[in-house]
């Protein structure tokens, strides 16, 4: 359930339905760990995000067989923490985290396109004072974002790029928007019409 680890590990925590995972995520994964100089990513694989139509979601259990695949990396672990604690919420997953591993410091990661809508999800105010948050550029998306209603809220909280490596050690709320990170990977774009994973 929740990965292995030691008191003061620096933590990334990268969420998402994975579906399907791919070469991106661990790009961004890789990236964000020498950038923000984490120990580990944790993978949360979601049961389903509740802002999109899950109708055509991949079963669970195949999604994150082939997230391990797709990682490939003893630093990367994927996890079904909110499949276990039974939520489909990134705010009560963080809460949980930070209750069970207060001796841990956590970093959310997400995509531009994530903070484009990051307003829309559940609390995202209380997400952002519980943890601190690293954008990953993805354009197009990102003029968007960086006038997104969320990211112009928390403007006075942004830290310069050249300071991302103390991000985890920043009290919340504090974010980073970081570039050079550029793939137009998505998962909706290898996914078939009927929800099926394309081929690669």
């Amino acid at each position: 359930m929740i990965p292995t680890h030691a008191p003061g590990m620096r933590i990334g925590l990268l969420g998402g339905s994975f579906n399907p995972p791919h070469a991106a995520h661990r790009a961004i994964s890789l990236f964000a760990m020498k950038r923000l100089r984490l120990d580990r990513i944790w993978w949360l694989v979601s049961p389903g995000n509740p802002l999109k139509d899950t109708r055509g979601l991949t079963a669970l259990n195949a999604r994150m067989d082939a997230a391990r695949a797709v990682a490939r990396d003893p630093r990367i672990d994927v996890s079904c923490l909110e499949a276990v604690i039974g939520t489909r919420y990134t705010h009560d997953t963080i809460a949980y985290l930070k209750r069970r591993c207060a001796n841990l410091r956590f970093v959310w990661i997400m995509g531009a396109d994530n903070l484009a809508q990051f307003h829309r999800w559940e609390d995202w105010q209380g997400i952002a004072d519980k943890v601190p948050i690293a954008v990953i550029d993805r354009p197009p998306q990102s003029f968007s974002a960086l006038a997104s209603p969320a990211a112009l809220a928390l403007q006075s909280r942004r830290i310069s790029e050249s300071q991302a490596g103390l991000l985890a050690d920043r009290a919340a709320p504090a974010w980073v928007f970081l570039t050079g990170m550029k793939s137009s990977l998505s998962s909706t774009g290898l996914r078939n019409p009927d929800g099926t994973w394309k081929r690669t």
